[in-house]
């Protein structure tokens, strides 16, 4: 019989705010992990109200997906009352995420030296926007601030136009991503050769930067500088770009070898234009892309996507198109994937758990939920009274459902 998840016996406590701790969380909440989110009674995450509402119930749709699967507890954690709730529950957890500035942990009396003190075999991530020390550490950072220091919208545009951001939150995406790799590789490591809890230290510039990968090798180690160019890959370093077929179709075009280059080179543009010296090779190529990239260009955009498509599958290169969200929605192999998800009730989907795992699957059991959805829940489970519970409430210290209150 099938689990329900991999990460079922791991209890996170979320400090986090925004996308870059949150998603960390999410990620691992999709496999299972029993994760708390604490909000402060008195205003939730921003990600409650940024962006687009449902049509069905007014809640906001990335607040749906950054928070599902997670339990809210609403929690003053910086009040004394509030403080010892909090060390029930870390003492309770194997992991804590945070992405507050550097230092704000330490400012409250919760660095990591008490955090471990209440639980020594805790794995803390701390995302922030330039990590935990150095010159820049107390200045206040953005994922746009990050996607600019890693240098993507460098690499992002047109040659003679501004840099370009991408169309989501690349840095904090991808800091997320990053730091539930850390978190998994931390608690592998957790009681092994006297290993304990330890602090997962990553900044927001960090992860986008890793992975982009090429650009800093390319300069120290090959000498060139990639810079954005337009339609086609900074460097050129592939026969490939974005076209438009004449039924008005985005393509992007890609032969990642030579021999597939010289195929596709033959049934774009005849075999004169491929046999010719300049193409004799992919170092050849590379150096006079420009001129693959016309022939591309002009065979492409005066033809229509089928015609286009069968013939980069006969040269066995590819041409995708550029799929809108509609055409996510409605496409096969996505569906087939099961990539979108959606739970019984709720009319807005969402990208389902990734990657897939034959035997330990993730799931997604609910969106985000309403502000101290869980509070009583988990307090309950703390060991604190329906007396107490109510008693904390009153003070200011916890927050209770609505329904709860009316």
């Amino acid at each position: 019989m099938k689990r329900q998840g991999p990460l079922e016996d791991i209890r996170i406590v979320e400090l986090g705010h925004v996308i870059a701790g949150p998603l960390s969380a999410a990620l691992m909440a999709d496999f299972g992990a029993d994760v708390i989110k604490i909000e402060h009674p008195r205003g939730g995450d921003m990600m409650r109200e940024l962006g687009p509402k449902a049509e069905q119930d007014g809640v906001g749709i990335w607040w749906k997906t950054i928070a599902r699967n997670k339990r809210i507890l609403s929690l003053n954690w910086k009040a004394d009352k509030g403080r010892a709730i909090l060390r029930q529950l870390v003492e309770q957890a194997d992991v804590l995420v945070e992405n507050f500035r550097a230092g704000v942990l330490e400012r409250a009396g919760v660095g990591p030296d008490v955090l471990h003190e209440w639980n020594p075999d805790l794995i803390i991530l701390r995302i922030s926007g330039y990590g935990q020390s150095g010159p820049m550490v107390k200045k206040p950072a953005f994922g746009r601030a990050a996607e600019a220091m890693a240098g993507i919208p460098h690499l992002t545009g047109f040659e003679d136009g501004p840099p370009i951001h991408p169309g989501f939150p690349a840095a904090d995406s991808t800091t997320g991503l990053m730091g539930a790799l850390g978190v998994m590789m931390a608690l592998h490591t957790r009681g092994q050769n006297g290993t304990r809890g330890q602090v997962v230290d990553l900044a927001v510039f960090e992860a986008l930067m890793r992975l982009i990968d090429y650009h800093v090798p390319a300069l120290t180690g090959a000498k060139i500088s990639p810079m954005r160019n337009g339609l086609r890959q900074p460097m050129d370093f592939a026969p490939g770009g974005m076209f438009r077929t004449r039924d008005g179709t985005w393509v992007t075009v890609s032969a990642a070898n030579p021999q597939t280059a010289q195929r596709l080179l033959r049934a774009v543009a005849g075999d004169a234009f491929a046999d010719d010296p300049r193409f004799a090779d992919m170092a050849s190529i590379t150096a006079n892309m420009s001129a693959f990239f016309d022939a591309l260009n002009t065979y492409i955009t005066e033809r229509d996507l089928a015609e286009v498509e069968a013939a980069f599958e006969a040269a066995d290169a590819v041409a995708a198109p550029v799929l809108s969200v509609e055409d996510i929605l409605a496409h096969p192999q996505i569906n087939h994937r099961g990539a979108i998800a959606s739970v019984e009730g709720e009319e807005t989907r969402v990208i389902g758990p990734v990657p897939q795992l034959g035997e330990t699957p993730g799931a997604l059991r609910w969106l985000g939920r309403a502000m101290s959805a869980d509070s009583r829940t988990i307090l309950q489970e703390l060991g604190h009274t329906e007396a107490a519970i109510e008693t904390l409430y009153s003070e200011g210290i916890i927050g209770l459902p609505q329904e709860d209150n009316t």
